[in-house]
């Protein structure tokens, strides 16, 4: 099986090189990593205690911030080293001034992590929420470097826990200890024989928490909204799109939109701009004084979840294709949330639509339906916008959890 990974390892890299010819996220992914070995040796100083923090993009590195902001407050005589896998974390992350250093992650080849490990010698490495590469978490076993991985979740579906598993689960046994979001990701790893397990529950309440206290203004937004309501449409994909442009029409007037998609490259903007075509759109990059528009098209990235302080009722993307984008930004600010029908996968959305905080739509006709119940019934918009912020609220604490964890793994080395 070992050998069957290194030649997919391989094979995945020599693929992102033929598709970076045409595609700018894999060219970024390549470039990343050119002479990455030559910048890494030449930024670390040997002498450093480097605390290695990994996070596969943007979504785990605002997951793991809580920790990485606490690890730095606790432990002042350690630098960090940030790993990213994605160009959708380092480039949007790239300057975040809470890391020492800032990389891409070399991909997992045997002499690559045996080279990342010489060089950075970390003294504790932690991996947000998932990525188990093989390689990496070999060579710091065999040097005896602990290993935590934090807001883990685990899936009876995934291939861990299948009758062919049994290679994949070795590799989480080299692991020092898992503090995971749920009892049933820690049932699950037990199942597999491993023991050594927190249920910590999920660090991304506590970064979306400490959004709201430290949220700044955004001045064109405000301008933008003026006295309206403002429906706001996060991390939304073309599906998502069309159906929302269906919604448009019937409140018209009654409210204003933005729209902050998923990826603002100039061909998405450019196609959300002719969707809209017989609305007035202005771009976020292009407002100023004076805003003359129904529609604002957010074509930045990085700031998005400061946006829904601004909004009435706010709309997730994603749930027409592989789920929904993250939803606890909204609801920290205590906003009724909306979005499409693949979101099984989320436990904050199936206990938020239990609860009735948020709604699933599968259709124009729903979507439009909640969307009016919102704007129209007052009593009934505080109740939804209440029973999301104390939703986020109750689950705050991770953060504290893992750092005492932490705390200990040091103290009994």
């Amino acid at each position: 099986m070992s050998f069957l990974y290194q030649i997919a390892i391989y094979a995945y890299s020599l693929l992102i090189g033929i598709v970076s010819f045409f595609n700018n996220k894999a060219k970024q992914w390549i470039a990343g990593r050119k002479n990455i070995f030559n910048k890494i040796a030449g930024r670390i100083d040997s002498r450093d205690k480097i605390a290695w923090f990994h996070a596969a993009s943007l979504g785990e590195f605002e997951q793991g911030r809580p920790v990485i902001e606490a690890f730095r407050q606790h432990f002042p005589g350690y630098k960090i080293l940030l790993t990213f896998f994605s160009p959708s974390g380092y480039e949007i992350r790239k300057n975040y001034e809470g890391a020492d250093y800032i990389f891409y992650l070399p991909i997992d080849t045997k002499r690559n992590a045996k080279r990342f490990i010489e060089i950075v010698n970390p003294e504790i490495a932690v991996f947000i929420k998932y990525e188990f590469w093989f390689n990496y978490l070999k060579e710091l076993y065999k040097n005896d470097i602990p290993v935590i991985v934090i807001s883990a979740i685990f899936r009876k579906e995934q291939h861990f826990f299948k009758w062919y598993g049994g290679w994949f689960g070795k590799m989480l046994k080299t692991i020092t200890c898992f503090f995971v979001q749920n009892e049933n990701s820690k049932k699950l790893l037990n199942s597999i024989g491993i023991e050594n397990i927190t249920v910590s529950g999920d660090t991304r309440f506590d970064r979306v928490s400490a959004i709201v206290k430290n949220v700044k203004s955004f001045p064109s937004v405000e301008r933008f909204a003026g006295d309206k309501k403002v429906f706001l449409a996060g991390s939304t994909w073309p599906q998502d799109e069309e159906l929302i442009h269906r919604l448009v029409s019937g409140f018209d007037g009654k409210m204003k939109f933005i729209i902050a998609p998923h990826e603002i490259h100039k061909d998405r903007i450019d196609s959300i701009v002719k969707l809209f075509s017989e609305c007035k759109t202005v771009r976020y990059s292009e407002t100023g004084e004076n805003i003359d528009a129904d529609i604002l098209i957010i074509d930045g990235m990085g700031f998005l979840s400061g946006l829904y302080q601004y909004c009435h009722i706010a709309y997730i993307g994603g749930g027409f294709g592989k789920g929904i984008h993250n939803i606890l930004e909204a609801a920290t600010f205590g906003k009724p949330v909306i979005f499409g029908p693949e979101y099984d996968k989320f436990q904050e959305a199936k206990d938020l639509v239990k609860l009735k905080g948020a709604f699933p739509v599968s259709t124009s006709k729903q979507l439009t339906e909640i969307t009016g119940k919102l704007l129209n019934d007052h009593q009934y918009y505080n109740e939804t916008g209440k029973i999301c912020r104390n939703y986020v609220e109750r689950k705050t604490g991770a953060t504290s959890i893992i750092m005492k964890g932490i705390a200990r793994i040091f103290r009994d080395r």
